[in-house]
């Protein structure tokens, strides 16, 4: 009997899998990659929300589990993942400006927003309102991620790579059977796939469909991340990652006319300089209605936990949600009320 069996190998998936590795307990996962959100991603982390300048919820802890889980995770693989890089948000006016400098004296931001407007130029884009600098913050390469952290997973023999099947799960007091396969917990991690599980799917899960491109701009000299209304982040050759859209209506992860108009007009709005759309990519984010992760045990059985809902910010939320869950298993330490999935029982249940 093996101690987890982890359903999903996005961020979640992973960062799950790797805390019950970390702390000598076995684990299989089984992916089909039907779920690609996490493939796809942005992959920034940044612990300001730059539209209403709010600090991400806990972000100060997220960010210190997050560093080191990177730190641990490229040891392991060999290869880099975690670029930490400035993001500068771009001003259109002196009101934006002053709303920065505003926010900058929240204790709360104080470790977050830098107080220095950055005046430097980059070709391809005009700034008369300068930028102000978000500390803390990069990107994590989350496609590399996924393809070296499965090479891994099969050459250890730890991964089955097929569709998930709900009839053949059953459920006993103290352990689960899959198949041939006997765990004393199973944690569904599957992202917007969690629609077709019939133990969570109860739970209000939304989807946001986001689109990316990827471009190329020779004349955009960037070594920056720009984030606006979209983030503009530099892969070196001229070739630029640029998203995303929000759509709370289309559940598809095809790439849309309509996703594209709109991040072609709002690069626009940031850069001067000719581009060519080299890629064009869709996915469906795992998001709550709360804006909080779904992590949790089921009501009725005590082996079968959900890691799911991380949404917009998995690089960041991944490490800590995964390692809130072990400790909750493993340790019994209750989890915050904020991310127990028992905040959406119904209230006459105990």
């Amino acid at each position: 009997m093996i101690d987890y069996l982890v359903v999903g190998c996005g961020l979640a998936g992973i960062s799950f899998s790797e805390i019950a590795l970390a702390n000598n307990k076995s684990i299989a996962v089984i992916s089909d990659e039907s779920q690609n959100s996490s493939k796809i991603a942005g992959g920034l982390y940044n612990p300001v929300i730059l539209k209403r300048f709010s600090e991400v919820w806990q972000a100060q802890e997220q960010l210190v589990l997050m560093n080191q889980f990177y730190v641990n995770l490229e040891q392991k693989l060999k290869i880099k993942v975690d670029f930490k890089t400035p993001i500068l948000r771009k001003f259109f006016s002196i009101e934006e400006q002053n709303n920065w400098f505003a926010a900058s004296d929240k204790p709360s931001l104080v470790p977050f927003l830098s107080t220095s407007i950055i005046t430097k130029k980059y070709a391809g884009i005009d700034s008369p309102f300068n930028y102000g600098e978000v500390l803390h913050t990069g990107y994590v390469d989350t496609a590399s991620l996924l393809e070296h952290y499965k090479s891994y997973l099969l050459q250890e023999q730890f991964l089955l790579q097929e569709s998930f099947d709900y009839e053949a799960l059953e459920v006993f007091p103290e352990s689960i059977r899959y198949k041939n396969i006997e765990a004393k917990h199973i944690i569904f991690a599957e992202g917007f796939g969690l629609h077709a599980n019939p133990y969570f799917n109860s739970l209000p899960l939304d989807g946001t469909k986001g689109e990316l491109f990827i471009i190329k701009a020779p004349e955009l000299n960037l070594d920056v991340i720009i984030n606006t209304s979209v983030f503009i982040l530099p892969l070196g050759d001229g070739l630029f990652k640029v998203g995303a859209t929000y759509n709370w209506k289309d559940k598809t992860d095809t790439p849309t006319e309509e996703g594209k108009q709109e991040l072609v007009e709002r690069i626009r709005e940031i850069i001067n300089c000719n581009f060519e759309i080299v890629s064009h990519f869709a996915g469906v984010r795992p998001t709550v209605r709360d804006r909080r992760p779904l992590v949790g045990t089921h009501a009725d059985y005590k082996s079968i936990h959900l890691l799911n809902g991380l949404g917009t910010r998995g690089v960041m939320l991944g490490p800590a949600m995964a390692k809130a869950l072990f400790d909750a298993i493993e340790n019994g330490i209750p989890l915050d009320k904020e991310i127990n999935i028992k905040r959406f029982e119904p209230k006459n249940k105990s």
